[in-house]
């Protein structure tokens, strides 16, 4: 905005007076305005450096708790990996153990069973044996011819004399 430099018309007493009392009266007009103006302005400008003074602290704050929240943060992810690497060490042991114990007792019911299918096959010779023997005798064993069942039927003289 830029004021232009005012005209007064020129009488015989000099410059008009209801002009240049018009023109001083707008421009005291303007100029408390523009002092008014100013200052709004100034509060305005303090207000938003009051404002912009409490953001920074509060900034400054929120910096403060976002690097103690984040070094917590860190502590625990350290902790948690510590904690993890302590589980799986354990884990890892018990499974070696649990697989040995397995390995041991495989073997051991492994033995055990070798040795009840040696007995196995010794029995089932010995029974092979057996059966053989006994269809052997069974072959062998002759079946007596029947008397005539006429001898039967007949008393017998001695049974008789051990009657009497």
């Amino acid at each position: 905005m830029v004021a232009r430099k005012p005209r007064f018309r020129i009488t015989k007493q000099g410059y008009d007076r209801f002009t240049v009392d018009d023109t001083l009266d707008r421009l005291t007009f303007e100029i408390d305005t523009l002092k008014t103006q100013l200052e709004t302005y100034s509060k305005q400008m303090d207000e938003a450096n009051a404002q912009l003074t409490d953001i920074k602290a509060r900034y400054q704050s929120l910096l403060g708790e976002l690097s103690v929240r984040e070094k917590a943060a860190d502590d625990i992810a350290r902790l948690a990996l510590k904690e993890a690497n302590t589980v799986i060490a354990s884990a890892q042991n018990n499974a070696d153990t649990i697989v040995k114990e397995a390995l041991s007792t495989a073997r051991i019911v492994l033995v055990e069973i070798a040795r009840i299918a040696k007995e196995a096959k010794g029995m089932k010779k010995e029974m092979q044996d057996q059966v053989s023997a006994l269809s052997k005798a069974l072959d062998d064993f002759v079946i007596p011819s029947l008397p005539a069942l006429r001898y039967l039927n007949q008393p017998n003289d001695t049974d008789q004399d051990n009657a009497g």
